[in-house]
């Protein structure tokens, strides 16, 4: 395995750890860590300048001012939490500007998936259709109406995990990935 292999390998798992711990506590306590955050973004950092040096230090700052840039936006329009952000500045840091881009739109699209499903799952089709009157009454009445705790647009929808299946996503479109995944399972497949 040349070095290149052994950064992806590193990204990869560090990748993973990082997303199913925050995953969890997103998912129980609808907050993910500072420690979570920190580690990461100071792990991605490391990594990069132990394996690339000075270019790795270029592309994990890179992939941190990105993610701060592309997502700071949804965190004012108070469509993501700042522990989505943190986390994705940890992950940026961690695997550079050009996976990370890939891994934000990704889970941009799976976000739209899961974020239904989770809505479903905590009102039921009850809560989408009190949420599609409420907008109704909104529109007619010309005035705002604050949503109710049992409908949709009342729940706070975790986004760790459409974060994670973007990176996710996004590692299984990336050809080294796959040659490294052969690799292991070959590996480990042998033991």
């Amino acid at each position: 395995m040349d070095i290149e292999q052994s950064l992806l390998s590193f990204q990869m798992l560090l990748g993973t750890i990082a997303f199913i711990v925050a995953i969890t506590f997103d998912l129980r306590w609808h907050k993910i860590p500072n420690k979570l955050c920190v580690i990461a973004i100071f792990g991605g950092l490391a990594l990069n300048v132990y394996y690339e040096q000075f270019g790795g230090l270029l592309n994990a700052g890179l992939g941190m001012i990105l993610a701060f840039v592309l997502l700071i936006p949804a965190f004012v329009t108070r469509m993501l939490g700042a522990g989505d952000i943190k986390l994705m500045i940890g992950i940026g840091a961690l695997i550079g500007p050009q996976w990370l881009l890939w891994s934000l739109a990704l889970g941009i699209i799976a976000g739209s998936v899961t974020s239904i499903a989770l809505i479903i799952w905590q009102t039921g089709l009850g809560g989408i259709v009190k949420t599609f009157k409420r907008y109704w009454h909104c529109l007619y009445l010309r005035h705002y109406f604050k949503p109710e705790p049992d409908e949709a647009a009342g729940q706070k929808i975790p986004y760790a995990p459409a974060l994670a299946l973007g990176w996710l996503w996004a590692s299984l479109l990336n050809p080294e990935v796959i040659d490294i995944y052969s690799q292991w399972t070959h590996y480990f497949g042998a033991l």
